[in-house]
């Protein structure tokens, strides 16, 4: 409570010195259409509407959607974001607000159509503070407090500085705490501890209505379970407190090929399962897989360097992958793993009998096994290296038309033959981005929370078809196979649920996402906590205030 205490009292110091910035800083601000009556409210002058501003503010990383904001907030402090926010619910006809990070998703979703996008960054910064400041560990409590605008990356090295670490995480740390816990938060860790919002004891949330509210299970239990997975439409998220555990300081990072789908999961399954006792359960510390139908292994951009995989530095790696893709038919599979050792993970004794148990159980394909050795930072942050040599090339800033699904267990095979050996096999040659399919454990997930996922089976699988459209005609080529991707599913009624979702309208989201039970709750909570719809409207949820 003391440190939460610390946070409205850093933002309320923050307000004031604001708001004494008075007309002088309201001089280089354009005529926004709601700078006069955010006047009052001391968050006029945080405001721009320049084509500067609102460009960037009107895409994402997905570069396929563009929805115009009208102007950006520049936030000092979580007060700033709440005056907006009773600014709009004060007028007659709301204007829609969305709080924005890093921009990461890939379809609009933190756009604020013809509404004022919050620039999360801002804060801290504006009030004279700093990006540290907003993140604070407790030794003894064993937890990190975050601001929703905090990277996943800053976390992790603050919290190293004490030897602690939070449990879950996301392959990509340069997205920000607020952004993950909206959707989920998932990578190969989620099998043991499940999404990040699995891993939340609190939160600071500032619903649609302008109110600023604490809450956790314990506390305003409702709410909280609405913000976590909730995509955004009940509240922005300010603080969160994460639960830490002691570190360990290294990874060993293996990589396995198979030649069939079915040995891959049978194997995944058996990594996951951590109360059977088999001879693999819990093994291994991230369990993740790679489907490769087209580029291959070698130089993939989420790959490490060829000199970092010991059988691609063997003089004939390359025909021999390429012969074993023919074997396989033109489709191979990769297991990704990795085994945590030092500090609080044991020694490296300990980590060399696991990996022997691993390579003598697993079935993948005799001398096609790399092992590595990295820190433990090295092996989370590694999806940055791709990020640099993708921005090296140009090739970042490029339309994205992910696609990301969950699959039930017992249908994963059957979509592993129509889709991984059918319309990605056939589908855009050279397309560039990693497809991945791994599997999680149902009961590391909460369905109280907002968060929608296959509850019939007891494990379910994620598929994500990571395309980048670097060619021209790509983006309509790519866009298309997604099409056909979720027509074969309806078709071979493989009942599948989509992450980081996009529909086109609200019926989409009512009949294919959430069903009956999940959107009676989801509308409830939308009365409750945004009964306006001022929120997220570029989520295409809700667009107009509930009846």
């Amino acid at each position: 409570m003391i440190m939460a205490a610390l946070f409205v009292l850093g933002c309320f110091l923050q307000t004031v010195q604001a708001a004494r910035a008075g007309d002088d800083a309201l001089a280089w601000v354009p005529a926004s259409p709601f700078r006069d009556e955010l006047r009052d409210l001391g968050v006029a002058a945080l405001i721009r509407d320049d084509a500067e501003a609102t460009a960037l503010a009107s895409t994402d990383f997905g570069n396929v959607t563009v929805a115009p904001a009208a102007a950006v907030l520049y936030p000092s402090c979580p007060a700033d974001i709440a005056a907006l926010l009773r600014a709009s619910c004060a007028r007659s006809s709301p204007f829609p607000v969305s709080a924005r990070g890093r921009g990461h998703s890939v379809r609009g979703q933190a756009t604020a159509p013809d509404g004022v996008v919050v620039d999360m960054p801002s804060l801290g910064r504006l009030g004279g503070g700093s990006t540290a400041s907003r993140l604070s560990v407790s030794v003894e409590g064993q937890y990190i407090d975050a601001g929703g605008e905090q990277l996943w990356v800053d976390v992790l090295h603050a919290a190293l500085a004490h030897g602690l670490t939070p449990r879950s995480w996301t392959d990509y740390l340069h997205l920000t705490v607020g952004g993950t816990l909206s959707n989920a938060g998932i990578s190969g860790q989620a099998f043991r501890y499940g999404p990040q919002i699995s891993s939340v004891q609190e939160l600071d949330v500032i619903t649609g209505l302008g109110e600023m509210v604490t809450c956790s299970k314990e506390k305003n239990s409702d709410l909280f379970d609405a913000v976590l997975g909730g995509l955004g439409q009940f509240g922005v998220i300010t603080r969160a407190r994460i639960p830490l555990v002691p570190a360990p300081t290294r990874a060993r990072r293996v990589r396995l090929l198979y030649t069939g789908a079915a040995a891959l999961t049978g194997d995944q399954e058996r990594l996951i399962d951590v109360e059977r006792g088999d001879a693999l359960s819990g093994l291994m510390d991230y369990v993740e897989g790679t489907v490769l139908a087209d580029k291959g292994l070698i130089g993939g951009w989420r790959s490490p360097s060829p000199s970092s995989l010991s059988f691609c530095s063997e003089p004939d790696a390359a025909a021999r992958v390429a012969k074993l893709t023919e074997e396989a038919g033109g489709v191979l599979y990769c297991l990704e793993g990795a085994l945590y050792y030092g500090g609080a993970a044991g020694g490296e004794p300990d980590v060399e009998k696991r990996l022997e148990t691993l390579l003598r159980e697993l079935r993948y394909e005799r001398g096609f096994a790399s092992v590595h050795d990295v820190s433990y930072v090295e092996f989370l942050d590694r999806v940055r290296d791709g990020e640099l040599k993708l921005r090296a090339a140009g090739q970042w800033n490029v339309p994205h038309p992910w696609l990301n699904l969950f699959l039930p267990r017992s249908r994963v095979l059957d979509f592993a033959a129509g889709v991984f050996h059918g319309i990605v096999r056939r589908g855009v040659t050279g397309a560039m981005g990693p497809v991945l399919v791994y599997p999680m454990n149902r009961n590391r997930w909460d369905s109280d929370t907002s968060a929608v996922f296959p509850e019939e089976e007891e494990v379910f699988y994620t598929v994500g078809i990571l395309r980048s459209a670097v060619s021209d005609g790509d983006l309509g080529r790519l866009e298309e196979q997604n099409d056909e991707i979720l027509r074969f599913c309806e078709e071979a009624g493989i009942r599948c649920v989509q992450y980081l979702s996009y529909y086109a309208d609200q019926a989409g989201w009512e009949k294919k996402h959430f069903g009956p039970a999940k959107w009676t709750r989801f509308v409830d909570r939308k009365r409750k906590y945004d009964p306006k719809a001022i929120l997220s409207r570029g989520q295409r949820i809700f667009t107009s205030p509930l009846a």
